[in-house]
């Protein structure tokens, strides 16, 4: 899959599943910026084929159901959907 780096702070591995469209997704990449981390991000729904197979596979991985945003850090650790204090502890704590 090809991901997009957003370049910043190295706080570990940081990994967005997103859908282009959905307001949450961009709320979060936007906050991500604020905190100026780097990180990378895909736009499941942009993806075709294997391509969007293998995204959503895992996604399946941390979620039992596809939710967007998600947001894995470092394999570790998921955040499901937009929780600001929650994404802020785990990447400023």
């Amino acid at each position: 899959m090809k991901y997009t780096r957003i370049e910043g702070k190295n706080k570990g591995k940081v990994v967005l599943y997103a859908i282009s469209t959905c307001m949450w997704c961009k709320k979060t990449k936007r906050l991500l910026n604020e905190l100026g981390v780097q990180y990378d991000y895909i736009d499941v729904d942009l993806l075709t084929g294997e391509e969007k197979e293998e995204a959503k596979k895992e996604v399946l991985r941390w979620r039992k159901r596809a939710v967007y945003p998600l947001l894995v850090i470092n394999d570790l650790y998921c955040i499901k959907s937009y929780d600001e204090e929650e994404i802020k502890e785990a990447l400023e704590g």
